[in-house]
This record gives C-alpha cells, sequence and structure tokens, in this order.
C-alpha cells in the first residue's frame, strides 16, 4: 500500500487567497486610524504563558493560516490580535489576512449559516489543505452573548469583555492551532515526505 493521495477542492482558492492576502501589520495599516487603534489597544491586552509559548514553540511543520476580517469589524479587533500573538510565538506559523470583501468566491466558501462572518480563518497545511478552520466567534464568546441576550438582559458589546473571557477566547484559538499542528505533525504522508 502507497502513500495516500491528498485531495481538497479548494486547494487553488486558497492558495490564491493566501498568496493576496498580508501581514498583520500591513493588513492593520489599511484600515482606517480609529479602527487601526481599537486593534493596537486590543494587541496590547494580550500575552502568552509560558506554558502557551512552549506549545507554539514546539511546533515543527509549517502551518498557513488564512484569516478573512475586516478591519471595521469589532469581533475581529479583539480575536485579530490574537491570532498575530499566536503566530508570533512560533516561527512555523505563517499567518496572513484579507479583506473579506477582496474575494467573493473565498467569502462565499467560509459563510456559515448562510453569513459572510468575520473574522473566518482557515488552518492550512504546508500544500494549501485545510486542516481546521474557525470562524467568526468562538464557544467562549457565544457563552457570554447567550447569557446576557438571551432573556431580558442584552448586551450591546459596547464594554470590552472581561479578562477572563479574552484569556479563555485566547486558550480557545491556540487550541485550534495545537490540533491543526498536531494533525500535520502526526500525517503519515508528511511524515515519509519529512522522513520523520
Amino acid at each position: 500500500m502507497g502513500t495516500p493521495q491528498l485531495f481538497d477542492i479548494r486547494q487553488e482558492l486558497w492558495s490564491a487567497g493566501f498568496s493576496a492576502a498580508k501581514p498583520y501589520g500591513e493588513f492593520i495599516a489599511g484600515g482606517a486610524e480609529a479602527h487601526q487603534r481599537r486593534w493596537a489597544e486590543y494587541y496590547e491586552r494580550f500575552s502568552l504563558s509560558e506554558a502557551q509559548r512552549a506549545i507554539l514553540g514546539s511546533f515543527t511543520r509549517k502551518i498557513n493560516v488564512l484569516v478573512l476580517a475586516g478591519s471595521w469589524c469589532g469581533d475581529c479587533a479583539r480575536q485579530c490580535p490574537m491570532l498575530a500573538h499566536i503566530a508570533e510565538a512560533s516561527p512555523s506559523i505563517d499567518l496572513r489576512f484579507l479583506d473579506n470583501q477582496a474575494d467573493t468566491k473565498l467569502r462565499d466558501e467560509l459563510r456559515i449559516h448562510g453569513a459572510a462572518r468575520v473574522p473566518a480563518v482557515v488552518v492550512l497545511s504546508e500544500d494549501m489543505l485545510e486542516i481546521a478552520r474557525g470562524v467568526d466567534r468562538t464557544l467562549t464568546v457565544y457563552r457570554r452573548k447567550a447569557r446576557t441576550e438571551l432573556g431580558a438582559a442584552c448586551d450591546a458589546g459596547i464594554v470590552p469583555p472581561a479578562g477572563e473571557e479574552l484569556a479563555a477566547e485566547l486558550q480557545e484559538w491556540l487550541d485550534i492551532f495545537e490540533r491543526a499542528h498536531l494533525l500535520v505533525r502526526v500525517s503519515p504522508f508528511l511524515r515519509a515526505r519529512h522522513n520523520d
């Protein structure tokens, strides 16, 4: 039995989107000044623990991360700086951002519940095969929204979430990245290619 043939019908779509996407700083610089400030404020609120840095520092397989985002988007302003911190802690992660209006095919491929939600994150192997996806909001955020929006309470989204919630959200993103890395790390196809 030979090495399995891997296939992703969207491989060319992912590759083209990733090629057109920009590094974090360059993407933010294209937004309005008020949006840049909001992203910078969130970026300063986050830091990775030593344990989280150790996990990210142990990554050995290259993973490409494509994020569809909008500089205007509050969820993006909060979550994308988390992704930047994660990528900065691992030389194996190549993180890129693309405006969600830039590529309609890509935007439509990443729709959730019929909507073009952002951020939309696709984690790709070195061959541009999808290995993980995270779209819109993490479980921590949806739990808070359910607590505050269902019933009599209503969350206007003006007050930033508490530090504990942000830490939990950061951990959820890190879990997505770690799972993706482990998937490609134990892949028989890539182990044969890299002889490890």
